[in-house]
């Protein structure tokens, strides 16, 4: 088994050494740019101002906030603060605590496996609508003639434009997921473009992406405060402000709110995916750990705050301009019905007119079939994911002043997010390989970034098929959900219980040079685990209730353009849970290998590998006079417990 030394003799050992080259960040300024650009992802955009709409307006932000206080915070400053002392990427973090869970790391490292490949494809999708953004007049903003220019194509006619442009003319997709399909080329352009710019900006690992991100991460929040100068001089703007900042405190009694903002925090913030464990690793031995995790969890989730507020006053504009259509039709429909003169009935005094009209001739108007406009039904009506930016967002677009300009700003602020959350997911896989010693030390960064970033983009082609979207909803709904919040709540229990609060205290103390809060002891101890126990147990019940379905965009379908629930065939099911399985699997897999090869090892006298921060070292209980010689040579301490019978071993590696 491996021994894992003391802060301060880790430190001294480090010092001491000139072959230890552990990189780290040029200073502190690219560390939180850095970590700034990766917590606040997409799913501050999409995801957080969806849940605020479903649940309540702000009543959401109740257990949202509740659960950054019990969840973010705490599990944030454990990867941070476990990471920041061993110097390892997350499979190395966990081996040192105890070979027998090496198998966390290995979890993160799936996870992040699986969120490099369909997250680089949102990326693609992103850059797509970017090019397309500087044409005039906006593709999205009007209907194809057919082959005989006689009429609207009837699949843009019967649905909208930018409906038509994301399902047909971006995903052309097919109809259901069985269908096969190829690659589409016009996305495969953009795939290969996407993949270049994150190589050439990850080229060198954090000295690269330490660099760019002082483009990539501040460029978001700018073009954020643009879009809320607009959004707020929108028509209709304050009422989606409204709806946001009026809690209903009935959504409180449904469970399923406090465990959706649960898990939220997890996904916003990143935790699980090992990129943090990654980041934190390159930090200085003293870095304020629980500053930073205090600062960058508040970031985040302020973030998305300040995002919801540009976003629910475009989802206000686009409610009031659905209400004022519907209003307009009835009024027309009114004027007709009754040969009423123009201006007599309008939109302010349309229900006092369809009073008088209703009490006077009612079969007339219930034979008019007018459709009932509800301009609260329309800001209830919630929408996330890709339907919020590639369809509300682009029709709400079309709709504002000089739509150019804002299309370009809002598809390079998604194109920035979603670059620096890659730097991140990237950096989770590419960080414990590295540790590892899966390349050669013969192969220099260049060609193992261009390795790696050449396998995700062949492999993540499968989503830039025809079914292509219907998979990437599978790997972002349900592949990553419960092994993520698994692999959190073995990575409390493993620092705190296997590796020993006592311990890890200790090691805090001395990188802080000062005492930790007693809080964090309980919320790590007991809380915070149990919160996610119970979090875990809850989504697996909930979902394990659900029918596995999913959307089908069909044309042929009677009630087009709503769309096909449809249920997922038994083999995607079984790929589906292979797939969610496999991270978790991981720990008792890795656990039950180490224990069977441990069972083949020779005695317990025989000579062991010692790791101490890079530096692997030989320990042989036979001491002798030459361990002594050699430990003078190499200008380690003689230190009575720690360095008796150890010898260095030049290129030793830790597995």
């Amino acid at each position: 088994m491996m021994e894992i030394l003391e802060a301060k003799e880790t430190s001294t050992v480090e010092k001491q050494d000139a072959r230890y080259e552990r990189p780290e960040w040029g200073n502190k300024t690219e560390y939180i740019l850095t970590m700034v650009g990766y917590v606040v992802g997409i799913g501050n955009i999409w995801r957080f101002p969806y849940l605020c709409q479903t649940y309540g307006g702000g009543a959401f932000l109740i257990p949202y906030f509740i659960a950054l206080f019990v969840e973010g915070f705490p599990v944030f400053f454990l990867e941070l603060a476990i990471a920041q002392k061993l110097r390892k990427g997350s499979i190395g973090v966990w081996s040192s605590i105890h070979p027998y869970l090496t198998g966390i790391g290995y979890s993160s490292l799936v996870l992040s496996f699986f969120l490099c490949l369909y997250f680089s494809v949102i990326i693609t999708w992103i850059t797509w609508y970017l090019l397309h953004s500087f044409e005039y007049p906006m593709p999205w903003g009007f209907c194809p003639l057919n082959e005989n220019d006689t009429e609207y194509l009837a699949e843009c006619r019967l649905s909208s434009p930018v409906n038509y442009f994301w399902y047909r003319k971006t995903l052309d997709i097919s109809t259901n997921i069985n269908e096969g399909g190829t690659v589409k080329w016009w996305l495969l352009i953009c795939h290969i473009f996407v993949w270049s710019v994150i190589y050439c900006c990850t080229i060198r690992g954090i000295e690269s992406t330490g660099k760019v991100v002082y483009i990539t991460t501040p460029i978001p929040y700018i073009i954020l405060f643009c879009f809320l100068v607009q959004g707020l001089t929108l028509e209709g703007s304050t009422d989606g402000l409204r709806y946001l900042f009026t809690p209903d405190m009935t959504q409180l009694q449904n469970p399923k709110v406090w465990m959706d903002a649960a898990t939220q925090i997890f996904f916003s913030v990143g935790l699980g995916f090992g990129a943090v464990v990654a980041f934190s690793s390159y930090n200085n031995i003293h870095n304020n750990c629980e500053g930073d995790a205090l600062f960058l969890s508040l970031v985040n989730s302020l973030t998305s705050v300040f995002i919801a507020i540009p976003v629910f006053s475009v989802l206000g504009f686009m409610a009031t301009i659905t209400f004022n259509e519907c209003l307009d039709r009835n009024v027309q429909a009114l004027m007709n019905e009754f040969d009423v003169t123009e201006g007599i009935i309008t939109r302010d005094n349309y229900e006092d007119q369809l009073n008088f009209y209703n009490a006077s001739f009612p079969k007339r108007i219930l034979d008019l079939k007018l459709a009932t406009c509800d301009l609260s039904e329309l800001l209830n009506t919630a929408v996330s994911g890709t339907g919020l930016i590639f369809i509300v967002f682009t029709e709400a677009i079309n709709n504002m002043p000089v739509p150019q300009l804002w299309s370009i700003l809002f598809f390079v602020m998604l194109f920035s997010v979603g670059l620096s959350s890659m730097f991140g997911n990237l950096e989770g896989v590419l960080t414990p390989l590295t540790d590892l010693g899966v390349f050669p030390k013969s192969m220099s960064k260049e060609m193992v970034q261009g390795m790696v970033c050449l396998l995700f983009m062949l492999i993540s082609m499968i989503f830039i098929t025809a079914p292509g979207n219907y998979w990437l909803t599978i790997f972002n709904d349900y592949v990553c959900s419960v092994p993520l919040l698994f692999t959190c709540f073995l990575e409390i229990i493993s620092v705190m219980y296997i590796y020993g609060y006592k311990r890890f205290r200790e090691d805090l103390e001395f990188m802080l040079k000062r005492k930790p809060n007693p809080v964090w002891i309980v919320m790590w101890g007991f809380i915070s685990p149990a919160v996610i126990c119970i979090i875990l147990v809850a989504y697996i019940i909930v979902e394990s209730q659900n029918t596995l379905e999913y959307e089908a965009w069909d044309p042929s379908n009677p009630e087009f353009p709503d769309k096909l629930m449809l249920e997922y065939p038994t083999w995607v099911v079984a790929i589906l849970s292979l797939l969610s399985a496999l991270p978790c699997a991981c720990v008792p897999g890795i656990a039950i290998y180490k224990w069977i090869t441990s069972r083949y090892q020779k005695d317990k006298n025989e000579v062991q590998d010692i790791v101490i921060g890079d530096i692997s070292v030989v320990y042989n209980p036979n001491n002798d006079n030459d361990a002594t010689a050699d430990n003078d040579r190499m200008g380690f301490p003689q230190h009575p417990i720690l360095f008796q019978n150890i010898t260095y071993k030049p290129g030793a590696n830790e597995f």
